[in-house]
Parts: structure tokens; C-alpha cells; sequence
């Protein structure tokens, strides 16, 4: 799952070389960190939230077909 976010976020960043995804397992299922450049987090999270709501169902979604639990986090 940690390839479809990086995936995802480096298409919407202007600096994709300074994209992180970590990935911890974990009770609840995988949490999924994602970085980015401080620049690039408006796009990343948008306008009300609504790329940030979009790239959480995808990951879910492509997490949910192989059995696995998934939560993304965006962090600074």
C-alpha cells in the first residue's frame, strides 16, 4: 500500500524527490505516514480537505482488496 500512496503523492507534488511513506504495522493495521515538502502540503491536503479525503479512499480501497486494514496520516 505504501507504493500506491507514494505513487500518488509524488504525481500531485512539485518536488517529488522529498516524498516519504513509512509504513508501521499495527492493532488497528497498517498506518501509512506520508512527508512532503513543507511547499507541497497544500497540495497534497487541498482545498477543504478534499485530495487529503481522496488519496485515504483510494489507499483504503486498495487495501481492502488484499485483505489489509489501512490508515494514512499526512504530516509536516
Amino acid at each position: 500500500m505504501s507504493d500506491v500512496l507514494e505513487y500518488l503523492a509524488r504525481s500531485l507534488v512539485e518536488h517529488p524527490d522529498s516524498v516519504e511513506v513509512t509504513a508501521v504495522d499495527d492493532d488497528r493495521g497498517t498506518i501509512l505516514t506520508l512527508r512532503v515538502h513543507p511547499d507541497d502540503m497544500g497540495k497534497v491536503i487541498g482545498r477543504g480537505g478534499r485530495i487529503a479525503r481522496a488519496i485515504r479512499t483510494v489507499v483504503r480501497a486498495a487495501g481492502s482488496r488484499e485483505g489489509i486494514g489501512t490508515i494514512v496520516e499526512i504530516v509536516e
